[in-house]
């Protein structure tokens, strides 16, 4: 399961890598699983992250993208921390005011309200901003929402190897799920020695 939200692979090609490790099931038992146990595992790496983040402090990322579903547009709202962590993502109908009012209290319930808040300069973020009275934390300008747009890569290349999604619950249970997937992989490659990064990842597996 975790082979298949996290990499780019279509669930017969989990299938033929199961087999070569022999497991011998079908692509429709894969699709099972995570049906079945992505969620869980999800809310499990969310709930035990939860514990060790002081979330007042935090420069909050927001941006969202638009997500084909049975040829009719939807939008995949998503919101990053400054260390990159994926916070939430959230799927709406509209890109206007009331979806990001809903998606910015939605954000913060669960994390508390942020020192900051960078956005681009969509119109509905500031006045969903005004509603709840955060508008004096707002910051907006060229390149400082990288963070925020590079995040939506992996889901991209997801998006692609799923052939796109045709359920709106579907495409939230997944973005959810491979959004608090990919956080728990997400080790600083870059950032630590090969040394400290083996130990990490293994400490990623053995959770």
């Amino acid at each position: 399961m975790m082979i298949y939200i996290r990499y780019p692979l279509s669930l017969r090609q989990v299938d033929d890598i199961l087999f070569e490790r022999g497991i011998n099931i079908s692509h429709e038992t894969v699709r099972y699983w995570w049906n079945r146990f992505g969620p869980m595992f999800a809310a499990a790496i969310r709930k035990r992250g939860l514990h060790h983040l002081s979330c007042s402090q935090w420069r909050w990322h927001l941006d969202e993208v638009f997500v084909r579903i049975n040829g009719e547009t939807h939008y995949l709202w998503r919101a990053v921390d400054h260390e990159g962590e994926v916070l939430e993502v959230f799927v709406t109908k509209r890109r206007d005011r009331r979806a990001a009012l809903k998606f910015l209290k939605r954000t913060m319930k669960r994390y508390g309200r942020p020192h900051s808040i960078i956005t681009d300069r969509l119109r509905s973020y500031r006045w969903a901003m005004k509603t709840i009275g955060s508008v004096a934390n707002q910051e907006y300008g060229r390149w400082l929402n990288n963070r925020a747009e590079n995040s939506h890569q992996p889901f991209r290349r997801r998006e692609r190897a799923m052939q796109r999604f045709r359920v709106v619950r579907t495409l939230q249970k997944f973005a959810a799920a491979h959004a608090s997937i990919h956080n728990h992989f997400n080790l600083g490659r870059h950032l630590n020695p090969r040394d400290i990064f083996k130990q990490n990842r293994s400490a990623a597996l053995a959770k």
